[in-house]
């Protein structure tokens, strides 16, 4: 439990280092806008895709 709450701590504090560093996340390239008018569509392709690999990595690394 201890490693699992200290590997948890580190990710946030990763997150949000990387944030005052200026990386947007949510905004990176390769996330997708479409504009027609009045209507926006926002999908977060590579946000989604970053955060899928950060999670695998963590992951294998808790049951390792």
């Amino acid at each position: 439990m201890g490693k699992t709450l200290f590997v948890i701590g580190v990710l946030i504090a990763l997150i949000g280092a990387t944030m005052m560093a200026g990386v947007p996340l949510g905004r990176l390239p390769g996330d997708l806008t479409v504009r027609r008018g009045a209507f926006t569509f926002y999908f977060p392709l590579a946000t989604s895709i970053l955060v899928s690999v950060v999670l695998t990595v963590v992951l294998y690394l808790l049951r390792r």
